[in-house]
């Protein structure tokens, strides 16, 4: 990301804008320099490039709001310093509520969108989830093993994990500890030997939609019409809802021995999920982004209204 032209464009206008309006302060001339006088769009299009090399790189944010508290803060002790109130005032400003959402999103709650449909049937692309960070221990970065009130994630848990081999977080549902032997037999879960106990709910009808490379090297999304068996499976403490494709995803019995520091996790969409059993593999303990507590609004299009009828905790 700091490689990124949107990002370094973004940093070098911040910094224009941010010098030239210190020494104006300071030297109170009556003239107003170019930066000054449109500083506001200057400042405005060098965020909105920062917030859009973030964006495209699945970037922290985080350490981007620690880094404006860190400014800001230094701004206004050089208003202090300098005995400027204009400074220290419009410094403050800024300082108090990046400072505060920092705090907050960081530590606490970080708002995070569903990209796609691996978690259905209870969690669809488009919802609004809030991620617990402190779930698992306080951290700042999103990688990386914690360094207070560490806890270890728990069997069922909605977790939220950065894959080693792609920096966009994905939620999943932990199945597997480290040690752990996990067993998939038609599409049955056994840990360590014990099957996991599940119920059938109800068939429904669904819509796949899959993608394809064409020999023209063109990626073309199908639709096809298929039916969904919906169960209610039990692991530890937890319950939470699953879907099985019929005729999808047939394959012999599987087997994988989880490695310690590692944990196993499946989509609740049991045969339309990249997981553990395909690309993402066992996940290291300091990927783990936080767990997904609440489901807040869902938002499937830009052109659609926002919904809130299905907010609530997650199972």
């Amino acid at each position: 990301m700091l490689s990124d032209p949107l990002f370094i464009v973004g940093f070098i206008g911040m910094a224009i804008c941010l010098i030239s309006w210190i020494k104006f302060s300071i030297q109170k001339n009556d003239v107003e320099p170019f930066v000054v006088r449109y500083i506001s769009t200057i400042s405005f299009i060098s965020g909105l490039a920062l917030l859009l090399s973030i964006f495209y790189n699945s970037g922290d944010l985080g350490i981007v709001l620690l880094f404006g508290s860190f400014i800001s803060f230094l701004i206004m002790i050089v208003g202090y310093f300098l005995n400027n109130t204009e400074i220290v005032s419009t410094s403050r400003g800024y300082f108090i509520p990046i400072f505060i959402i920092f705090i907050l999103r960081t530590f606490l709650y970080e708002p995070y969108q569903i990209p796609s449909g691996s978690m259905e049937p209870q969690l669809k692309k488009g919802d609004f989830l809030l991620v617990n960070k402190f779930a698992y221990g306080l951290k700042v970065q999103r990688v990386g093993m914690p360094r207070f009130l560490v806890k270890d994630p728990q069997y069922g848990d909605p977790v939220v994990i950065i894959p080693k081999h792609n920096p966009v977080p994905y939620i999943k549902r932990l199945i597997g500890m480290p040690g752990d032997v996990i067993r998939i037999i038609n599409k049955q879960i056994y840990i360590n030997g014990e099957l996991l106990e599940r119920k059938f709910i109800k068939s429904e009808e669904i819509t796949l939609k899959k993608r394809y490379r064409l020999s023209n090297g063109v990626i073309e999304t199908r639709e096809s019409d298929a039916i969904g068996d919906i169960y209610s499976e039990n692991i530890g403490e937890a319950s939470y809802t699953i879907r099985n494709t019929r005729g999808e995803n047939q394959q012999y019995p599987q087997e994988w021995t989880v490695p310690q520091g590692h944990y196993f996790v499946m989509g609740d969409n049991r045969d339309n999920s990249n997981d553990s059993t395909k690309d993402v593999g066992f996940v290291p303990r300091e990927n783990f982004f936080g767990r997904a507590d609440y489901l807040w609004m869902t938002w499937e299009c830009w052109l659609c209204l926002p919904s809130f009828e299905k907010a609530g905790k997650i199972n």
